[in-house]
Parts: structure tokens; C-alpha cells; sequence
């Protein structure tokens, strides 16, 4: 979740040979080379628009940067020193704010972790799997306890 942050677009720009340059808002010269990049309503050399933290060049790593105690962030690091953590519904373990995962309901788990809690079966884009009793399971595990419980699932 980026709470509290400013989520700012980044537009690269040509710099036209007829107009007059540009001060760049990182280093305070004229921008002279051939394109330049606007966000926080400033024009930006391409090496003067970085992360605070890990010094990447925002216009190379997408196209938004984030803005938060004075600081412009790329959006790994925004989310690293600001980002809701959580832990995995599976192992209980924290999850990074920056990681990815898998959600079902409220429950959150690692990518690595979202697999049938019976038989272990990672799932793969497009497969189905099926909550309950808050456990994930894959819909053989699923039909399987069922039958167990007395009735079949519906069949369309």
C-alpha cells in the first residue's frame, strides 16, 4: 500500500533546438542535451533525476517516482522504508512490503508459499484453487474432501 506518498509521473521530453534551455532541478544548470525529463512540475537532466536511496536513474526505471519526508524514491525503495508489511497466511513469516504475493480473501502469502496446503502443488497462472477452512487447496484436494464429507461437488 504507498500511504501517505506522492505517486508523481515522469515525461521525457525532446528538447526542441529553437527554445531556450532549460535549468535542470537537480544540479541548477541549462539542460543542452537532446531530450530531458519533467516531473514535479521541474525539468530534469536524465543522470540528475535519481533515488534518494539507491541512486537510479527514475526516467530508466518506469515512469513514476514517489515523494515522501523531502526524499524522491523509486518505487522499490518508497515502498522498502515506507511500505506496509505483513505475514504470509502459510508459513507466518514477514513479508517484505516490496515483494510480491498472492492474495485470496484477506489472507496474504509469498509467492512461493501460495500452494495447496495438502499435497503442496504450486499453482500455475489460470489454475483454480479453492479456500477453506482457510486452508488453499487444489481442486483434486478440494473434491476430495467432498466426497469425504458426504456430498459431490456440482458439475457444469
Amino acid at each position: 500500500m504507498l500511504k501517505g506518498g506522492l505517486n508523481q509521473g515522469i515525461q521525457m521530453l525532446s528538447v526542441q533546438p529553437d527554445t531556450k534551455p532549460k535549468g535542470c532541478a537537480g544540479c541548477n544548470r541549462k539542460i543542452k542535451d537532446r531530450y530531458l525529463l519533467k516531473a514535479l512540475d521541474k525539468y530534469w537532466h536524465e543522470d540528475c533525476l535519481k533515488c534518494a536511496c539507491c541512486d537510479c536513474r527514475l526516467g530508466e526505471v518506469g515512469s513514476t517516482l514517489y515523494t515522501k519526508a523531502n526524499l524522491i524514491l523509486c518505487r522499490r525503495d518508497y515502498l522498502r522504508l515506507f511500505g506496509v508489511t505483513g505475514n504470509c497466511a502459510a508459513c507466518s513469516k514477514l513479508i517484505p512490503a516490496f515483494e510480491m504475493v498472492m492474495r485470496a480473501k484477506e489472507n496474504v502469502y509469498h509467492l512461493d508459499c501460495f500452494a495447496c496446503q495438502l499435497c503442496n502443488q504450486r499453482f500455475c497462472v489460470g489454475d483454480k484453487f479453492f479456500l477453506k477452512n482457510n486452508m488453499i487447496l487444489c481442486q483434486t484436494d478440494y473434491e476430495e474432501g467432498l466426497m469425504k464429507e458426504g456430498y459431490a461437488p456440482q458439475v457444469r
